[in-house]
């Protein structure tokens, strides 16, 4: 969702200060590279997001699990989705560069796809009817999930940034800057049509033309997305890696751990880039500070003023980096709750499958597809935020921008309380009149009430999206140093990984304490016997506590949009060491 393309965002501002690119014999890159590269990353989406969208009732009916385990493992695998893309971040910066990091992660894809196909097409790599799944079944279930996740920890964190490596080869060029939003809105508008195409269509063809058929496609679009990757690929400028953001800021917890009991000298030098405008390190966090004053200049400086000793000696900026990740880090943990209520999925397709799904007398939508709506809510808020909402909200408040962006992260934790207690209202009524219509043992049965009841609570869940989580990354940029843009991403994609650890947890936790003393669990398999409402109440309760430590946070952080900087109000009388 936006959210998840927000972030992707981020990473291109660093390509300067992370990356060296290869100078080709002949001209490179450009437009002419942009269908291979953007089909690739939209090709992957639809796979991923049309399998997770109703891999729920696969689970459920393929291996006779219960909605608690499936729901579970489905947490678990969005957990690894989104922690893998900071490490394929990591490896593609450091090692690799995002061209092998891509190539790698497609193929990954690629084979997990292939491995969950043949769960439909061997018979017995599923369970017979009424027995549990034995160990080697699962281990091929569970071996094409981790093949997935490992596919999206390449293609993700890579794709937009390696489009936009294709036009750095003229940095001079006047019309960079257009043909870069003209490539972002072509990559975006890719990315929100994939999303809807995997919620409708594919979802669709699962479930009237049954498992084999909506799996198979699957293999059948990556299979386009890997072969028109590399079509283009005489045609790509291929970045070389080099040093990463993250050893630096490793570097500066062992320089300090180091130094930790070592004075200050008395004639205390700091250790700074040359060119660099932060020549002082702030005061905050102040035992940090000793990771770049320069304790031996004969041993840890060399005859032009750089470090002989990266382990021993970091540079201001390092330093500073790091201060400013630790300060926003409490407004970041903020975010896992938000995020939690995004990889209930699961709860809201049972729901629509129980109800009347009629959009005429002879179509029924998909009980997976009624999350397009969300998606929907999120782009027609994205198209008019900047242009309608923005400039009326300026007349009040006065900020161009119209409100801050902690007001923003504030509104979408707020909404993700109201979307719960929505879900429910109508989980409650939907409940009622099952058990009066004699349904409360049929799990199956369709309850006399529409399923567009649903609406309300997924446009709820967009909306928080669109405000808390792409306010939450534009926070990140505003206040983190440029070159540490790319960490926006990996912080976003840790909240979802955290999220999904956490909402595995907590699925589990319930499930375990509702059903002591026999008892029926409130995430039953069977909604009508189950409690989803009591379980959504539970959540929102989560979500408001969640907005109140916000604004614990953001009191102790400070109401500020404005990038952090050292003054000299904030700085000892001490002079500096350039480079």
């Amino acid at each position: 969702m936006e959210g998840i393309v927000v972030e992707e965002k981020m990473e291109v501002f660093s390509i300067e200060n992370k990356t060296t690119c290869n100078v080709p014999s002949k001209p490179k890159g450009g437009l002419v590279t942009m269908p291979f590269i953007i089909a690739n990353e939209s090709l992957e989406k639809v796979v991923s997001m049309g399998l997770h969208s109703n891999m729920i009732f696969y689970l459920m009916k393929g291996y006779h699990m219960s909605n608690a385990n499936g729901t579970s493992i489905l947490q678990l695998w969005s957990a690894l989705s989104n922690f893998l893309p900071v490490l394929g971040a990591f490896l593609s910066d450091s090692y690799f560069g995002r061209f092998q990091v891509v190539v790698f992660g497609s193929v990954s894809s690629f084979l997990g796809v292939i491995l969950l196909w043949l769960t439909t097409m061997i018979p017995q790599a599923k369970p017979p009817a009424s027995e549990e799944p034995n160990s080697s079944q699962l281990a091929l279930l569970f071996s094409s999930f981790l093949l997935m996740s490992i596919g999206a920890g390449g293609v993700r964190p890579c794709s937009i940034a390696f489009g936009a490596d294709q036009f750095i080869t003229n940095k001079d060029n006047p019309n960079n800057e257009r043909i870069l939003q003209t490539y972002f809105n072509w990559y975006y508008a890719s990315v929100g049509l994939s999303f809807v195409i995997a919620v409708t269509v594919l979802v669709y063809i699962q479930d009237h033309f049954g498992w084999k058929w909506g799996f198979g496609i699957p293999v059948i679009l990556m299979s386009l997305s890997i072969l028109t990757f590399f079509l283009g690929s005489h045609l790509y400028v291929k970045v070389n890696a080099n040093k990463s953001l993250f050893t630096g800021l490793v570097q500066v917890i062992a320089v300090t751990f180091k130094n930790r009991s070592l004075p200050y000298p008395a004639n205390c030098k700091y250790h700074c880039s040359k060119g660099s405008d932060i020549v002082l390190p702030s005061q905050n966090l102040r035992l940090l500070n000793k990771a770049c004053v320069i304790m031996d200049p004969e041993n840890d400086i060399n005859p032009d003023g750089s470090t002989s000793k990266p382990w021993n000696l970091c540079t201001v900026e390092q330093v500073q980096a790091l201060k400013s990740l630790i300060r926003i880090l409490p407004i970041w943990s903020t975010g896992i709750i938000s995020y939690l209520i995004f990889t209930m999925i699961s709860f809201g397709a049972l729901q629509a499958k129980s109800m009347d799904r009629h959009l005429t007398s002879n179509f029924q939508i998909p009980p997976a597809s009624y999350g397009v709506f969300g998606i929907l809510t999120i782009t027609i808020w994205a198209s008019t935020y900047d242009r309608l909402v923005v400039p009326l909200l300026a007349k009040f408040t006065g900020n161009p921008r119209g409100i801050t962006n902690q007001a923003r992260m504030g509104i979408g934790l707020l909404l993700t309380a109201v979307a719960m207690v929505l879900g429910a209202l109508v989980e409650n009524i939907r409940r009622s009149k099952a058990i009066a219509e004699g349904l409360a043992d049929k799990n199956g049965g369709i309850v006399g009430m529409s399923a567009f009841w649903l609406v309300p609570q997924h446009c709820a869940i967009g909306l928080a999206e669109a405000f808390q989580a792409v306010g939450q990354i534009e926070f990140f940029y505003s206040q983190l140093p440029k070159n540490m843009a790319s960490l926006a991403m990996a912080l976003c994609a840790l909240n979802n990984a955290v999220a999904g650890l956490l909402g595995s947890f907590l699925v589990k936790t319930v499930d375990r304490i509702t059903k002591h003393g026999g008892k029926q669990s409130w995430v039953a398999s069977n909604p009508n016997k189950g409690h989803f409402d009591y379980f959504y109440l539970l959540v929102a309760i989560l979500c408001a506590a969640n907005f109140l430590y916000y604004l614990l946070c953001c009191w102790a952080y400070g109401f500020s949009d404005e990038v952090k900087r050292s003054t000299s109000d904030d700085q000892e009388d001490i002079s500096p060491s350039r480079d």
